[in-house]
């Protein structure tokens, strides 16, 4: 655990953390550098060879339970780690390429020893996708009033209808968990999760073409799907709990993966400013660079420590929401004006496939929506404000 009273990492993460920064820059970038720049992931080739090497030096699955194969770490170690990890081409959306682990998603762990078993530890082990779907046309940002898909008990199976967008990984997925309402009488306490698998009859999606490049997005349809009686997690009813729960903690991670690509775009626009000149003097002596530069490194510095501070109150199991909500509206807005900055000093460069900044650019648009849009964010800053 942190000290904030000395401002200091504890060595073991701050070592973990030079391993993960050192594994991205000489395995992960120059790989990147070789493949199209609008890949969404590596060959599988290169994904395997990787992971083993990421298994072998103890890197794999530094964020799931010691007790199901991984590292144990918790949010405020995970988000230290995960800033390091998230800074190349591909950092926003494929972290790391994949190669240190994949995780279930956290409402998994309130399922039963045997769906834990069948679906949460292979999914540690191996590495799959997964997908989480909650967003629905009506809207994402309020579950508890805009989940419209049914679940009806028919015996022993529960049968979905209705409809999800924005849904990522559906594509390679092994499985997903999936919020629908199973009595529309009880508002927010009628809502459950259930376990689904690509492949069920009655469950079919279409990608939706956004400026992401990775991950791309589904519309999701649910179409007198049966799922056996045991697809349901946790209690009748408790989905929006675990929904929330998943919600808050998962901000933390979110926001530090905003904050490696920002770090990554400041360090290239600094480089860039030492070297590159204009009218006989390199931009680095030109004063509307440097208070680009300085605005950034200073946002850059507050992010940090929002996010830091936000988790690691999260982790000593006191109430984050608002913590979240600040790291998730800070950080992915201080990525876009970093990243928009480093593209005004790199010029026609800035705008190249031959550098990352570009695709940076588009998809750290997505990330002031994505998570809740900065506008739901603020509402929940503000009701905290006058509470």
């Amino acid at each position: 655990m942190p000290s904030f009273s000395g401002f200091t990492l504890p060595d073991e993460l701050r070592i973990i953390a030079e391993q993960v920064r050192r594994f991205i820059r000489e395995e992960i970038i120059p790989l990147e550098q070789r493949l199209d720049p609008d890949a969404p992931g590596i060959p599988d080739e290169a994904f395997t060879r990787l992971s083993e090497k990421t298994k072998a030096a103890g890197l794999w699955a530094l964020g799931a339970p010691e007790e199901y194969g991984g590292g144990g770490m918790d949010t405020f170690a995970m988000s230290v780690i995960l800033e390091e990890m998230s800074q190349h081409r591909m950092g926003l959306y494929n972290i790391g390429c994949g190669v240190f682990g994949r995780y279930p998603p956290p409402a998994i762990w309130a399922g039963t020893k045997a769906q834990i078993e069948k679906y949460a530890v292979p999914t540690i082990r191996e590495g799959w996708r997964t997908f989480f779907a909650i967003t629905e046309p009506s809207g994402g940002s309020d579950p508890a009033n805009a989940i419209q898909t049914r679940a009806e008990r028919r015996g022993d199976t529960w049968v979905l209808n209705g409809r999800k967008v924005f849904i990522s990984n559906i594509d390679n997925a092994k499985w997903g968990i999936v919020f629908a309402r199973s009595n529309k009488e009880k508002g927010r306490g009628g809502i459950s999760c259930f376990i689904v698998e690509p492949g069920t009859p009655g469950f079919t999606w279409k990608n939706i073409r956004t400026i992401r490049t990775a991950a791309v997005p589904n519309d999701v349809v649910f179409e007198d799907c049966v799922l056996p009686g045991d697809a349901l997690i946790g209690q009748d009813g408790q989905g929006l709990d675990l929904a929330f729960d998943l919600l808050v903690k998962n901000r933390f991670p979110y926001s530090a993966t905003n904050l490696g690509v920002a770090v990554a775009a400041h360090r290239m626009a600094i480089e860039h400013a030492k070297h590159r000149s204009t009218f006989g003097a390199p931009l680095s002596q030109r004063q509307a660079i440097q208070w680009m530069l300085a605005d950034a490194e200073v946002e850059i510095r507050a992010c940090r420590w929002l996010i830091w501070q936000g988790a690691w109150k999260a982790d000593r199991g006191e109430d984050a929401r608002v913590e979240a909500s600040i790291a998730k509206l800070y950080s992915s807005e201080v990525l876009g004006r970093v990243v928009d900055a480093a593209v005004q000093i790199h010029g026609g460069y800035g705008v190249s496939k031959e550098f990352p900044l570009e695709r940076w650019y588009r998809e750290a648009r997505v990330r002031r929506i994505g998570e809740g849009p900065s506008e739901v964010h603020r509402m929940v800053i503000a009701r905290a404000l006058f509470r």
